[in-house]
């Protein structure tokens, strides 16, 4: 299992991504350009220590990725129809994440294997990255019995 973040914005959430990755023993592709100067210095400060330990493996744009990427690509978007408890994950999918601002482009949407949703309530527009990726991660995880031991 990995989680593939698409051109993200803030360094912040990126870091907490790769704390909760390196945590949880799960890999993590950064599909650039990013929204911010890439650095370890930037990601060390934003993930502390965790982001030394974190398997990272950077792509120059979505073709690279694409070229590149294992297993389902499972899309957590706000307009997809399936709601994460009824998705069914494999050991060997990648959660994907758009960008802060502006989420995935529709050619991101065309090639996920899969879109699933977060439910939430109605006035609510959307989720920070890192809390989503964390809260599917978790249920991708007990899913596929992948928890660390």
């Amino acid at each position: 299992m990995r989680i593939a973040l698409y051109q993200p914005d803030q360094a912040g959430n990126v870091g907490t991504i790769l704390r909760l990755a390196a945590c949880l023993g799960v890999g993590v592709d950064i599909i650039e350009p990013c929204g911010f100067a890439y650095s370890d210095r930037a990601l060390k400060r934003a993930g502390m220590d965790y982001a030394e330990i974190a398997e990272v493996k950077r792509h120059s744009n979505w073709d690279a990725f694409e070229r590149n990427v294992r297993g389902r690509i499972v899309l957590l978007t706000t307009r997809a129809s399936v709601r994460l408890p009824d998705a069914r994950f494999e050991a060997d999918d990648v959660l994907l994440l758009g960008s802060e601002s502006s989420g995935a482009p529709r050619e991101v949407h065309a090639r996920a294997n899969e879109r699933v949703r977060i439910p939430q309530i109605a006035a609510a527009r959307s989720l920070n990255i890192a809390v989503a990726a964390g809260i599917a991660l978790g249920e991708a995880l007990r899913q596929t019995k992948g928890w660390p031991e």
